[in-house]
């Protein structure tokens, strides 16, 4: 037996050269390794940290426990219709009809008492149907209403303040018909759409989110003459919009990690070999060549 084969029995074995020696080029790709590693860690602990919404579509009335009702918020201004001959008036297919309702609201005068704010809060059932604001409840019906308006608010259920939902909860917000036609009557439809939002806590918070289209026109009535009015004409749709927040389940994170940590080391190990071979192989040529 040739003594280098004993070689063979070494069962000490050595680490190889390249796993061993330091290098410049070693040093830069463990730099490099280190800083994109600490990159990466940060990237995924940000979004380990952060919330994501997740929206789903689905049939069904989300909140049973409302009693078949959903609540209403109005903010209205008709700077050129006095506060005694504005009137909210509600009706719906449950056989609804309510003249003049003031549970809840306020009318604030405008304009020296020309004009009327008027705010209220009230609720509607989950029926089709309409409340409107117009001078029917008045005592006295003025000879020429004006029903110029700018709309502030219009809202159904909860508020909802979550930065990364986007919905129509306010459609009709900002709407100005200032410039329109003081005898015409204006015709809001909207469909409503309910809208459940549910926290990490699991806590349920219950909206309406709505689309609308509007006319305008001149009515009639039986005697001829012209009463406006500010119709807002619901119904409700059958599909509920539900967000869920959600955060990355933990083990996902941990995983994420250590695959990032191994992998990296391991990419950065075979590139700095490779050029580590590479650069002793060139070396053996010059120095075969200078021989």
């Amino acid at each position: 037996m040739k003594p280098y084969d004993l070689k063979l029995f070494d069962i000490y074995r050595k680490v190889p050269k390249d796993l061993t020696q330091p290098t410049y080029t070693g040093a830069f790709i463990s730099i490099l390794c280190c800083v994109f590693i600490l990159f990466l860690f940060l990237s995924e602990l940000t979004g380990f940290i952060a919330t994501e919404i997740v929206n789903e579509l689905y049939v069904d009335d989300p909140d049973k426990d409302s009693g078949g009702k959903i609540e209403v918020s109005l903010n209205i201004s008709l700077p050129n219709l006095h506060c005694d001959l504005v009137g909210l008036d509600i009706q719906d297919e449950m056989g609804r009809h309510e003249v003049g309702h003031i549970e809840n609201s306020m009318k604030i005068p405008l304009n020296q008492g020309d004009g009327c704010r008027f705010e209220g809060e009230f609720s509607i059932n989950k029926v089709p149907g309409n409340f409107h604001v117009s001078t029917h409840s008045a005592t006295a019906q003025p000879q020429s209403p004006d029903m110029t308006h700018t709309i502030h608010k219009l809202a159904f259920g909860e508020k909802l303040q979550v930065q990364k939902v986007q919905g129509a909860f306010n459609a009709l917000g900002g709407a100005d018909k200032m410039s329109s036609n003081p005898l015409a009557s204006h015709d809001y439809i909207l469909k409503i759409v309910p809208t459940v939002y549910e926290d990490l806590s699991g806590r349920q918070r219950f909206s309406y989110q709505y689309t609308v289209a509007n006319k305008e026109y001149v009515a009639y009535s039986h005697t001829g003459r012209i009463i406006p009015a500010i119709w807002f004409r619901y119904d409700l749709s059958p599909i509920t919009v539900k967000y869920t927040e959600r955060r990355q389940p933990l083990y996902r994170f941990i995983t994420t990690i250590c695959a990032i940590v191994g992998g990296t080391f391991t990419v950065a190990g075979i590139i700095d070999s490779c050029i580590f071979t590479a650069s002793e192989a060139w070396k053996k040529i010059q120095i075969g060549k200078m021989s």
